[in-house]
């Protein structure tokens, strides 16, 4: 061996090795042809920036051997990704992947790039907290893989997220922790033991106090070099890599306390002995970090507890109707149209459809609703509640990755997965602060040594390192956020992207969409009124209206039936998003363009607006119905007001919060509900790009904006808003877009939301001002002496602590 070590992981380079690798004009040792291969790899594409942003080795790599790459070739299989890809429009596929390997955040980063410079990949997630990946690709252009391939070469492992391992990882993490806090405990109690005679007599023989300081060196040593190991291996990380972490200083306090007690063993000094102070330092620090992965773990486990709903195995009716026979069989098997038996107490493990039976649905987990949802014939059911009180028999529509809950643990990923702005400028000062304190470490130990007391100079210094150790600012406002995210969660409030709670607290106006989110958005046709000679204007309506999912739609096909000769056909249909649908429908060999929409939209094929029509639409809304010919006739719509509105506006007007209607209903209409609910701003006929640039004017007036709604019109909006919340049943476009995603149709839910962002930025305040003062206040008790390090070593470790249990706290 020689005394290079491989520019790619770290291990030592063979001397008859020469593996050299091109990088800023040199050449870095590699120790094999893997690393060789990966790391030419990563610098050629452009990634070179990976080597000075990371905070740890990777791992040795390996060009995969054929039979792993044919091996990686069988998750193309239609029967294997079945289990675990969703297949998406446009010859689109996603999967959720567990990443192998990964040692600091800039392992996520340099995965990141890789796949996203692959063509054909379109999205990748990554969480590093979790160590999952979400990756969409094109079927078409590339193959899972291929993505699986150069995950591979680039130094890591992917394979399917299966829940059971991340949980049997999580147990043995925790395991490990514990031994190790347990080997730590026992050298405390055992190096006490040793040095407890010290303390109690000062005039000890020197054989014995020989004795007794071999003996507590050797009861240490489990401490100091297996217990003690995950303070080291970040420590070399943050060394490698010429940065500060948190276990920088703690690992320097550690050698320096273990490297004093050898010095004083070897001088059989009667002063002290170092070791049993060293042992308790290492327990209460392991202990302190135990309890905060815990407490950690305890915030952020929204989207695990998600996923640990749906079970694993349910009862298949093959035969049904003929036979209700059922067999055992496993979740991942079944497929959309499968009929299953639900039995009482169960677990619904699919999105479906009631077939037969009357049961009740506990449905809390998902919407927040704690009272038992009715089931009958005709009923859906979600993945994930609980069949309460009869057995069930359900088609399956939705399975896998595509039933609601699959999409709300996806959300949630998103959520976790981002850093509000907060927790960024908080990290960033951290990793300042430990810098600052380990070159203050320097004069106040030579302070010590020349000027007041040396033999105190390196408990001193020992003291200051550990016990303004940042842990307590880096978590403030992580572990506040994850606490709100569950708790929200929980109600049925789905925070989907990171800055949302951040901005809930910071809201000045808030912009409702109309039909759907400030009415219950089930329309009704009041009375069609004939303006024209044509026969048939409901059947014709209902034709142009048929491939529609808006609200105004579903009450025109809701209307009896008027049947239209058989000799009829409908092309060129072209919808307006906010304004309507227009088509050419032949009847009978007679052509006409028709359109149905907004008055205004339909007089582009009619002409003028009539008198009749103008009259009703001053009455409230309107929909109207024409062609070449002219106008054939109007609907007048009814909606109903959602039960929470009032109660809800009045609460946001007591919280300074201005309320705003956009809506595409006619002025009369709009005007009408805003004057019922007492909002002052409202803006009637608006298309979406009205309700657009709405928004832009008010955000350039410094207004922080709440936009809430639930068609596809309102997707736009939704997206420029400063925060935007989708409602219980919006559709697919307006969920994906929106920051929060509401489960259910209370709208109260809306101020639940406020006030936990509210409730939020307090938490995140008192942690980072505890954080501070805490910081300020202990650096001048330490430098003075005045604090003994394991007294350091709890205070580090309960200011952490606090500031996890405060955030706890947002959990009830």
């Amino acid at each position: 061996m020689t005394d290079k070590t491989c520019f790619h992981c770290g291990l030592p380079v063979p001397a008859d090795t020469d593996l050299p690798i091109r990088y800023q004009g040199g050449e870095e040792a590699a120790c094999c042809a893997g690393c060789q291969a990966v790391a030419q790899g990563i610098i050629d594409a452009g990634l070179g920036s990976y080597y000075s942003h990371r905070t740890a080795q990777a791992g040795q790599a390996a060009l995969p051997p054929d039979e792993i790459l044919q091996q990686l070739k069988l998750y193309d299989l239609e029967e294997v990704q079945a289990d675990f890809v969703e297949r998406l429009p446009e010859n689109q596929k996603e999967a959720l992947l567990m990443l192998g390997g990964i040692t600091c955040a800039a392992c996520v980063w340099l995965i990141e790039q890789k796949l996203l410079r692959m063509e054909g990949v379109v999205k990748v997630e990554l969480n590093y907290s979790t160590q999952r990946a979400r990756v969409r690709w094109d079927e078409e252009r590339v193959k899972l893989s291929d993505i699986l391939t150069v995950i591979r070469q680039t130094g890591y492992s992917a394979s399917p997220y299966d829940a059971k391992k991340v949980e049997a990882a999580a147990q043995k993490e925790r395991k490990t922790m514990l031994i190790r806090i347990t080997v730590a405990g026992l050298a405390s109690m055992q190096t006490m033991m040793f040095a407890l005679p010290t303390y109690l007599h000062k005039d000890i023989e020197p054989e014995f106090l020989s004795m007794l300081h071999w003996g507590a060196f050797l009861m240490v040593l489990p401490a100091m070099f297996y217990a003690a190991l995950p303070f080291f291996h970040g420590a070399w990380r943050d060394l490698k890599n010429r940065r500060t972490g948190m276990d920088t200083p703690v690992a320097i306090a550690l050698i320096l306390t273990f490297v004093a007690g050898v010095y004083a063993l070897l001088r059989q000094e009667s002063g002290g002995m170092y070791f049993e102070s060293l042992a308790m330092f290492v327990f209460f620090l392991l202990t302190g970090r135990f309890m905060e992965q815990s407490a950690r773990r305890k915030a952020g486990d929204a989207a695990e507890r998600l996923v640990k709903l749906v079970p694993a195995f349910c009862h298949r009716l093959p035969e049904y109707p003929a036979s209700e026979e059922s067999q055992e069989a496993a979740v991942v098997t079944v497929e959309n149209g499968d009929v299953l038996l639900v039995r009482a107490g169960e677990v619904i493990p699919v999105d479906g459809e009631v077939l037969s039976g009357e049961s009740e649905a506990d449905e809390a987990m998902l919407t927040g609703e704690h009272l038992p949802v009715v089931k009958v014939s005709g009923s859906p059911v979600t993945a994930g509640t609980l069949n309460t009180a009869s057995p069930l028999i359900i088609r399956a529509t939705q399975v896998g990755g595509e039933t609601r809950l699959a999409h709300i643990v996806k959300l949630l990923d998103r959520a976790l997965s981002q850093k509000p702005h907060l927790a960024q400028l908080a990290e960033r000062y951290a990793s300042g602060f430990t810098l600052t304190l380990i070159l203050m470490a320097i004069p106040t130990f030579l302070f010590w040594w020349w000027y007041a007391d040396a033999g105190r100079a390196l408990w001193v210094t020992v003291s200051l390192l550990v016990i303004t150790c940042p842990c307590a600012l880096s978590l403030a406002t992580p572990a506040a956020l994850a606490a709100s995210t569950g708790k929200l969660a929980a109600q049925g409030i789905l925070i989907a992207r990171g800055h949302a709670l951040e901005v809930l607290s910071q809201v000045t106006d808030a912009v409702f969409d109309k039909t759907g989110t400030l009415t219950q958005g089930r329309l009704t046709v009041g009375k069609v009124v004939q303006l024209g000679q044509s026969p048939h204007p409901i059947a014709v309506a209902k034709l142009l209206e048929a491939q529609s999912e808006h609200p105004i739609a579903s009450a025109i096909v809701a209307l009896p039936d008027d049947t239209l000769p058989e000799k009829h056909s409908v092309s060129q249909r072209v919808q307006r998003v906010g304004h309507g649908v227009s088509a050419q429908i032949d009847i009978n060999g007679s052509k006409h363009i028709w359109a149905i929409g907004r008055p205004e939209y339909v007089a582009e094929i009619s002409g003028s607006l009539p008198a009749q029509l103008l009259e009703l639409m001053q009455q409230g809304s309107v929909i109207a119905l024409g062609n070449q010919e002219g106008f054939q006739a109007a609907f007048t719509l009814q909606d109903k007001v959602k039960p929470a509105v009032a109660d809800l506006l009045a609460k946001l007007k007591q919280q300074g919060i201005s309320g705003h209607i956009l809506s595409g209903d006619n002025k009369a209409s709009v005007a009408s509900l805003a004057h019922s609910l007492g909002i002052e701003h409202m803006c009637a006929q608006a298309a979406p790009e009205d309700k657009l640039a709405y928004v832009r004017r008010l955000q350039r007036q410094n207004k922080r904006v709440l936009m809430m709604g639930d068609g596809i019109n309102d997707a736009p909006v939704l997206a420029a808003a400063d925060v935007s919340i989708a409602v219980a049943g919006s559709a697919d476009v307006a969920r994906e877009g929106a920051d929060v995603v509401l489960l259910n149709d209370d709208l109260s839910a809306l101020d639940t939301a406020l006030q936990q962002a509210a409730r939020t930025k307090i938490i995140i305040r008192q942690n980072l001002i505890w954080a501070t003062v805490y910081n300020f206040l202990v650096v001048p008790l330490a430098v003075a002496g005045w604090v003994t390090p394991w007294i350091a070593a709890l205070g580090m470790s309960l200011s952490s602590l606090l500031v996890v249990w405060n955030a706890l706290r947002l959990r009830k």
